[in-house]
């Protein structure tokens, strides 16, 4: 092989058993015997376990961000939502190593990690659908990230789940997803804490003169 093969081939083997063991139960020792060669082919291409792993999650960020971003050239704000969707599951079934490394690495809803930081990425790229819609409407656009980071967090839990089930088919979750999130969206109050606040009720406390 040629050093950009054999440093591919690497890659691919890597991301395989840091999606089955994680980094800390992976080994160069494994890592070499898979791809058939010497442990200091290892280290001349990375440095070690640690740099092949910094590649592949680095690798599987930007395929899952150019899978999303591509899905978002042009559409009504509903085919946007549901396009990303099914861009993000499309990976996840396509490059489900990737997604399993991402997601061990950083599970869905940690605050730290490269995952917590491509997904807040994702969602910085669907903002501008609910900035479209909110406009629309006369709502405040300054909450939309509020709303593209539900979207996006709701899409990758259940991502997690589909990647076990397998079923229903992607573009029928995809619109599944996006039925619940743009219904809820139909009904959406432009300010629901100020609209609760004013019909909320003190409950009733009987005296004990009145309960006797």
């Amino acid at each position: 092989m040629t050093g950009s093969e054999r440093r591919a081939q690497l890659i691919n083997v890597g991301r395989g058993l840091f999606a089955e063991k994680g980094l800390d139960g992976t080994t160069v020792e494994e890592i070499a015997a898979a791809a058939g060669v010497s442990k200091p082919v290892v280290y001349e291409h990375f440095g070690g376990k640690e740099g092949l792993y910094a590649v592949v999650v680095d690798r599987e960020m930007r395929a899952l961000l150019d899978l999303i971003t591509s899905s978002l050239s042009a559409g009504n704000p509903r085919d946007l939502a549901e396009g990303a969707a099914r861009a993000f599951l499309t990976y996840i079934d396509t490059r489900s190593d990737g997604f399993r490394i991402l997601v061990r690495e950083s599970p869905v809803g940690s605050q730290t990690g490269s995952f917590a930081s491509l997904i807040s990425d994702i969602a910085s790229q669907v903002e501008h659908i609910f900035v479209r819609e909110f406009s629309k409407r006369g709502f405040d656009p300054n909450i939309a990230p509020i709303y593209a980071n539900m979207l996006v967090g709701m899409v990758a839990q259940t991502g997690v789940w589909w990647l076990e089930v397998r079923s229903p088919a992607i573009e029928e979750v995809a619109t599944h997803l996006v039925n619940l999130a743009w219904n809820g969206l139909h009904n959406l109050e432009n300010l629901p804490l100020h609209n609760r606040s004013l019909t909320k009720t003190e409950p009733v406390v009987e005296s004990d003169e009145t309960s006797a």
